[in-house]
């Protein structure tokens, strides 16, 4: 179809919002909810109830949870009152009812919940902002003793040699943008890199370091220790499959043992109490 004379792009430096453009981007929080969903039940028996977001930003997992029905809760915790303020007039508000059913907190992650939560989770390599070892350990048994007996928490992690590298990836997002993942410094002394996310629209225009990440690269099997020292009795592994290109992930996570050798890989750490 030929474009209408005149019509202005949806999105552009000077009109878009740049929370909006992250959750359309970055987040798939039915999917999320889902996965998550799975594995408690696969593993408890019945369904969680009671979900905590940590490093929540503008909550829309937690908004995503408790919209599922009555009897499901959640809690959001962040130190950023922005995204959170964004969240409530844009995640929380169009949900109605359903909106008195979840809290979000401006705390640090390691204070403790309202509710003892049944699932709890920490999406999107967040937890990375802890560098040193001492800090990392202080909030994994943190949230072991939140949670509520038998509860869940999960991490989601990256690794391969591409998370060491530094590199501009670029993905085109419905609705008119590309997204840009800047993986802009890495010191492997420290293990940790500074990344950026940039905006770029169809009119050329750009947000350049719309949001900027200050972390230290994990690995998994530190990972996993770590949980198993802060308390917890069992860490799974969930490994993302190759997409049919053999090149990409298929989005789809299921446990292994070992996983695979490869450049790059997400994957996510389940621990229970």
């Amino acid at each position: 179809m030929k474009k209408r004379k005149g019509r202005k792009p949806k999105f552009t430096a000077k009109t878009a919002d740049k929370y909006d453009l992250y959750q359309r981007s970055v987040q798939s929080a039915d999917d999320d909810i889902k996965f998550l969903d799975r594995v408690y039940q696969s593993t408890r028996g019945h369904r969680a109830n009671h979900f905590r977001e940590d490093f929540c930003g503008t909550a829309l997992l937690t908004a995503t949870w408790v919209k599922r029905g009555p009897e499901y809760t959640g809690e959001g915790f962040d130190i950023d009152p922005k995204p959170l303020a964004w969240g409530r007039n844009h995640n929380f508000e169009p949900i109605d009812e359903a909106a008195a059913r979840a809290l979000l907190h401006q705390k640090d992650v390691r204070e403790p919940s309202r509710t003892a939560p049944d699932l709890r989770c920490a999406q999107n390599f967040s937890y990375c902002v802890f560098k040193q070892r001492s800090e990392l350990m202080e909030y994994f048994r943190a949230a072991y003793e939140d949670l509520a007996d038998n509860g869940l928490f999960v991490i989601d992690l990256q690794g391969g040699t591409e998370s060491m590298e530094e590199t501009e990836e670029e993905t085109k997002v419905a609705g008119g943008f590309t997204y840009i993942w800047d993986q802009h410094e890495y010191w492997p002394v420290t293990a940790e890199t500074k990344c950026y996310i940039h905006f770029r629209f169809r009119d050329g225009s750009e947000i350049r370091r719309a949001f900027t990440y200050n972390w230290r690269l994990w690995g998994l099997a530190e990972l996993q220790d770590a949980l198993y020292e802060a308390g917890f009795a069992q860490v799974d592994c969930y490994w993302e499959g190759t997409a049919s290109d053999g090149t990409s992930g298929n989005g789809i996570f299921r446990k292994t043992r070992r996983g695979e050798n490869c450049a790059s890989f997400i994957a996510y750490l389940a621990a229970f109490k």
